[in-house]
Order: C-alpha cells, then sequence, then structure tokens
C-alpha cells in the first residue's frame, strides 16, 4: 500500500508496533498479504514460518519471471492481525521520510520516537 501512495510519502508515517502486540488474544500472522487466495494464517508462535528474507527484501520485482514477482509482492504485505484494536501501550514509535515530516509529527505530542527513514519510502 506504501508503494501505490507514494506521491502522499511526505504526509505518512509507519508506525512501529512492539512485538508483544502477539500476545493479545486472538492475534493471527499472515504469511502474505491477508487478502491473498494463498495467505496462510498462523498463530503467533509459528513466526519461524514465515519467510522474513522475502518480507524485508529491499526489491520484489523479478524481471521475466511474473510468477515471482506477484508472490514475492504479496509475501512483502506479510501482517499481524489483532482484534479489535492495537492499544496505544504497543506503539513504540514512528518511521517517516524526513527530518520535516519527523518535526511534523513530533508537534503533535503523541510522545512515540520518530525516526526518519527514506528507504523505507522507496527512495
Amino acid at each position: 500500500m506504501l508503494f501505490k501512495r507514494l506521491a502522499e510519502a511526505p504526509n505518512l508515517c509507519v508506525v512501529r508496533v512492539s512485538t508483544r502486540v502477539l500476545e493479545v488474544e486472538g492475534t493471527v500472522i499472515s504469511d502474505q498479504n491477508a487478502a491473498s487466495d494463498y495467505a496462510r494464517f498462523l498463530h503467533p508462535r509459528q513466526w519461524k514460518l514465515l519467510d522474513f528474507d522475502a518480507i524485508y527484501a529491499m526489491d520484489w520485482r523479478h524481471p521475466g519471471n511474473p510468477a515471482a514477482y506477484y508472490r514475492h509482492s504479496s509475501q512483502k504485505c506479510a501482517e499481524i492481525l489483532v482484534p479489535d484494536r492495537v492499544e496505544s501501550r504497543f506503539l513504540t514509535g514512528a518511521y517517516v521520510i524526513d527530518h520535516a515530516a519527523r518535526d511534523r509529527l513530533e508537534a503533535l505530542g503523541l510522545g512515540l520516537t520518530v525516526t526518519p527513514n527514506p528507504v523505507l519510502f522507496f527512495r
């Protein structure tokens, strides 16, 4: 989704969430975009089944191999699904595109550590 919103990147943030959220009753992990017809839904104890190399790869494109491209682009969207809501106690910080975005987010007074990370925003 972030890639689809590149033009809006200066006004977006990626919220960091503690892994403790995995302890919330009913939380599940999907090994790719949860809307995918091929997603597996895992108990948090099954996290070792995730392909972290694929999830955190800097590039998901596979020129000349459309099947690999679609599979990998879906894996990049692996999710943690938390019932109802993620309580604020699980929020540990946020990433933004640059220092100007950091200053704007910090001015809201949320008390989160805000870190510029342009690479996360495909820059």
